[in-house]
């Protein structure tokens, strides 16, 4: 089986398996429009931020990419399904190998993500003053940040051996990359430290991208969010592959690895 082949049959599968879990789906989209239409109309009578017609108008284009965010990482549990229940290992004895199932993986997410942020997207009119063309180049924003979710999903999983484990680190790693994103709040108004690390967060330049998609003020070049994007997705996938084990037979000591051949012996 070629790379290609074992890479379009884990997207697949992975695409069946997201489709038939409706309550997910649902309870993903759930959690979008509640931001939108309880949070941030709530917050609306409060804060007002320059530049934006209104709080509500501010969090759209970051609330599309929550959506995305969350549908995309926690798709990534799929991997610790297949791990705790020994399908992971017939796919890596294919010859397919390794980056076959990640990038089969990283792929199932990031449609998974397409979606839950696409919908909210094309809701755009009822909260926002949007033209066709900003809906079609926020689209093309979504992908991207998409497959940045995807990918941080991956590295997340690739340690971990139980979905139990998952459940409780993936929101540890979801809410600070939400948070420091600039989706609820400007990050320029940040304290300095809070501000470091939110120039350091990938999402961060996906929800700019797609504030200046949609026609609001932006914090950094278009040029600069692209790169930055790029940069996450190529290193959050290779340190994926690194870590990911899925038998334990690696070790990163010299040492310890000799031994482990030695006893084998």
């Amino acid at each position: 089986m070629s790379a290609l082949h074992a890479a379009q049959a884990i997207v697949t599968r992975d695409l069946s398996r997201a489709f038939r879990q409706k309550g997910r789906l649902w309870g993903g989209l759930a959690r979008s429009f509640m931001w939108l239409l309880l949070v941030a109309a709530g917050y609306g009578t409060i804060a007002r931020v320059e530049g934006a017609p209104s709080y509500q108008a501010f969090v759209f284009p970051g609330i599309v990419v929550m959506a995305a965010l969350f549908g995309a990482m926690l798709t990534a549990i799929s991997t610790v399904y297949d791990r705790e229940f020994g399908m992971l290992r017939l796919m890596l004895a294919s010859p397919a190998g390794l980056i076959a199932v990640l990038a089969g993986r990283g792929v199932a997410a990031s449609a998974v993500g397409i979606l839950h942020g696409g919908i909210v997207l094309i809701s755009a009119p009822l909260f926002i003053v949007v033209t066709g063309s900003q809906v079609v180049n926020a689209a093309a924003i979504l992908v991207a940040a998409a497959a940045v979710s995807s990918v941080l999903g991956l590295v997340v999983a690739a340690p971990l051996r139980s979905v139990e484990n998952f459940a409780a680190v993936v929101n540890v790693v979801l809410f600070p990359l939400l948070f420091l994103s600039g989706a609820l709040y400007p990050t320029a108004n940040m304290p300095g430290w809070l501000r470091a690390a939110a120039r350091l967060n990938p999402i961060t330049y996906a929800v700019d991208l797609m504030r200046g998609a949609l026609g609001q003020p932006v914090e950094f070049s278009a040029w600069r969010s692209i790169a930055a994007l790029a940069l996450a997705i190529v290193l959050a996938f290779a340190l994926a592959a690194a870590l990911f084990d899925p038998e334990r037979r690696f070790t990163w000591l010299g040492g310890d690895a000799a031994r482990a051949r030695g006893d084998s012996r």
